[in-house]
């Protein structure tokens, strides 16, 4: 296993692909799961005949507050899926981070903090879902600093790298640790009962949650049964993740659904091609992807994202986003729906995104799955290296430590 398992795997798809034709992706649907009761996709799209193939999808962008009481969070997941179901969408999709704000029900956690964001530095270069590239390099310093500070167990101690003593801090990944069976309870309950209330599929956003091997950036795919069908962990980390204590993913799912095939990679994952090309060949044709940017909006840096990412690999992409002011950082972002640029109004990559970047709302777009199909058939710039990939695609994810 290891993200080299969905490498290896999109390599094969592509192999069988590329005997087929390019544009035909049809190998690939041996990779394709099915969920939510939805009958295997016919083509690795998900697009039979006789069937619906025109979907409204709905994007959130969540203003991020501080819940004491985890019914009030429910009410507020509750508002925003009741208004999207109203405007007729079959899949929501939330932001990344979607349960800090139930870090609220713990005493204290605000002046933890104002301690976490003076220790950090400005927020836009250190905030828990950055995909911000030219800050990395700060960021990876400054936790190298801090490991010299932490003991092998994850305490770190306010003493510093001077060595002073001092009483033990806990680190973010313990506090995800003593509180995630809690927030998890909460997560699974509040949207396996909204996706069933209102039968729809509901990508919950991602969630740090504690597991066997660490805690994971995690996000959660529900269907209209209410049950549990995808998640995927974060698989390119942030340096400021990793001196968290967050583990990265370990690889990469495509799972089927009413809709067509979707994938949900978690922010930082579009900023590499190769999620969306790896996701594309096994058998993706829906891709949310939700952020939690704690940086300035700025429209030239967005486009390292899934505005790109759509355009090399031809699928729809919705992407979901935190906004506001929360535990010392001041997210923004501007959700929206996107495709590729011959199935948009004016050639634009966007079919539809808000105009305001630290704002609450939802983006509407309906997707065609027929017409990316098509587009996809005689696409001029669709083309599968099945040498590349084979090669390229596990080597580069087994070097990643």
């Amino acid at each position: 296993a290891g993200p080299a398992a969905g490498a290896r795997r999109a390599a094969g798809a592509a192999d069988t692909a590329g005997s087929a034709g390019a544009g035909d992706t049809s190998g690939a649907g041996g990779a394709v799961r099915s969920g939510g009761g939805a009958a295997p996709a016919t083509r690795a799209g998900g697009v039979g005949r006789g069937k619906q193939t025109t979907y409204t999808v709905a994007a959130v962008q969540l203003q991020a507050q501080l819940f004491r009481d985890p019914t009030k969070y429910a009410a507020e997941m509750h508002r925003f899926v009741y208004a999207a179901q109203a405007r007729g969408a079959r899949l929501i999709v939330f932001p990344e981070n979607n349960n800090l704000q139930l870090l609220g029900m713990l005493p204290g956690i605000e002046k933890m903090a104002e301690r976490a964001a003076e220790n950090s530095g400005p927020a836009a270069d250190s905030g828990p879902g950055a995909n911000t590239q030219g800050a990395g390099v700060e960021t990876a310093e400054r936790a190298e600093r801090s490991a010299a500070s932490e003991e092998p167990g994850g305490a770190r101690y306010a003493g510093g790298p001077s060595g002073d003593a001092g009483s033990p801090e806990p680190t973010v990944a313990d506090v995800i640790r003593y509180v995630g069976p809690v927030t998890r309870r909460i997560v699974a309950r509040t949207f396996s009962w909204l996706a069933k209330r209102y039968r729809c599929y509901i990508m919950a956003g991602s969630f740090l949650l504690p597991t066997v091997e660490g805690v994971v950036n995690r996000a959660l795919l529900f269907g209209p049964g209410g049950e549990l069908i995808a998640c995927h962990d974060k698989t390119h980390l942030m340096p400021v993740e990793a001196s968290w204590g967050i583990r990265r993913g370990t690889g990469f799912d495509v799972v089927a659904t009413e809709l067509g095939a979707v994938a949900l990679p978690v922010c930082m994952d579009a900023t590499y091609f190769e999620s969306f090309r790896i996701v594309e060949l096994l058998g993706a044709r829906i891709v949310m992807l939700p952020i939690a940017n704690p940086e300035p909006y700025n429209y030239w840096t967005a486009l390292r994202g899934i505005q790109l990412r759509v355009q090399e690999s031809p699928v729809y992409g919705i992407k979901s986003a935190l906004v506001g002011d929360l535990l010392g950082f001041r997210f923004t972002g501007r959700a929206g729906i996107f495709a590729p640029l011959e199935l948009t109004p004016r050639n634009t990559e966007a079919l539809v995104e808000l105009e305001h970047a630290e704002r609450e709302g939802i983006a509407y777009a309906e997707l065609n799955m027929n017409a990316l199909e098509e587009l996809r058939a005689g696409h001029p710039r669709l083309d599968f290296n099945r040498q590349l990939y084979a090669r390229y695609f596990p080597e580069a994810y087994h070097r990643r430590p």
